[in-house]
């Protein structure tokens, strides 16, 4: 990660930094329960198929990826050599993807580079911007539409018509389709996530149909910086986008379930025209309507969302270790006064509060880290 600091000068679009650092918030929240064994349904990922608010967090966030790449491209594609852009884009990628490993080395020294995990959420946000930065400089938006498509297509086909091979079918299942068949043959299971050894939920096949969430949102962002439409119309066409999308993914979902695991086709369309929803809400009451005054708490993780993130796998952490009378801050502070489930939540909601004082550090003095 880069250790220069600045000031952020470029205009930002404010809607984009309130609903990131609002799914910033949410992961945070999500991820960090007092007591794993006693959430509230809602702030648990679906077993398999399906989709509950928690699942909405990550495509929420590689649709943002998309929007973002627009506004901080559009104008240096047309002045700036595109190989500097991709080569810049290249060591953001390479410093995102090496974050995580860091971190797994830091947290578990004893298991070493032998059971490294290397697929993650960094590595595909990585991947995706990387992919999805080159497509959005050397092809048009028409030819994206294309990709988009036929990406999605072409997964729905690879997943349900290819037999897997030493299985003999194509299927869906954890540990049978053809995801995971070809995540232990690039990785090996030592190198895959740590609950199962014998799948990834961040697989390598599953980048593609990722891909087309950030093209789903390089799509909308290029609509939303468009000058030739009126804002009236802007958000008209993206509330159409995204029920029409939400539609079909729901229709899809009945024969390629709806799935954030294996990051199906039609998780993609429904994921892609919730969070064109919400953009389209944010965008209209922040940017139009010009109600910002609730926006504040929001701005302050959506400025910095990449750090918060990677904070937010060391503070909490760091928090756990602390004994007070020889008893964590969860058994002590949370435990004796409420139930299990509001125990736990509680803890969740605190830990958000201690990384939003971190990142209001940086906020109220204009800092900006990048990658």
């Amino acid at each position: 990660m880069s250790k220069t600091i600045t000031a952020e000068k470029s205009k930002r679009l404010l809607s984009l930094d309130v609903f990131r650092g609002a799914t910033i918030a949410a992961m945070i929240l999500v991820n960090d329960p007092g007591d794993w064994g006693h959430i509230y349904a809602p702030l648990e990922h679906s077993k398999w198929n399906g989709c509950t608010p928690t699942d909405l967090v990550f495509p929420f966030f590689l649709y943002m990826v998309g929007v973002a790449v627009v506004y901080a491209m559009e104008s240096k594609k047309a002045t700036m050599p595109h190989g500097k852009l991709i080569l810049n884009a290249l060591r953001r990628t390479a410093i995102l993807i090496a974050i995580p490993w860091i971190t797994q080395l830091i947290f578990h020294p004893d298991s070493g580079l032998s059971h490294l995990r290397l697929p993650g959420v960094l590595p595909r946000i990585a991947l995706v911007y990387f992919i999805c930065t080159i497509l959005y400089l050397k092809t048009s938006q028409k030819t994206r539409d294309w990709i988009f498509a036929s990406a999605l297509i072409g997964y729905f086909i690879i997943m349900t018509f290819i037999p897997v091979p030493g299985v003999g079918y194509a299927n869906l299942e954890p540990e049978t389709n053809m995801g995971a068949w070809m995540d232990r043959l690039v990785f090996t299971s030592n190198h895959l996530w740590r609950e199962s050894h014998t799948w990834d939920p961040e697989g390598l096949l599953g980048t593609l149909p990722a891909v087309a969430t950030g093209l789903f949102g390089i799509r909308v962002g290029s609509w939303l910086k468009r000058k030739d439409r009126d804002d009236n119309v802007k958000v008209s066409w993206m509330f159409t986008y995204g029920v029409l999308a939400v539609t079909a993914g729901l229709i899809w979902d009945l024969f390629f379930p709806i799935n954030k695991a294996l990051w199906t086709s039609s998780f993609v369309l429904y994921t892609g025209g919730m969070a064109t929803v919400a953009l389209a809400t944010s965008y209209w009451l922040i940017d139009v309507q010009g109600h910002k005054r609730f926006t504040y708490p929001f701005v302050v993780f959506g400025t910095n969302a990449i750090t918060a993130y990677v904070l937010s796998g060391f503070i909490p952490h760091y928090m756990n270790m602390i004994k007070i009378g020889g008893k964590s801050i969860y058994q002590t502070f949370f435990m004796p006064y409420f139930s299990p489930v509001n125990a736990s939540l509680v803890s969740a909601i605190f830990t958000v509060a201690i990384l939003w004082l971190v990142m209001w550090v940086l906020y109220s003095r204009k800092i900006i880290i990048k990658i």
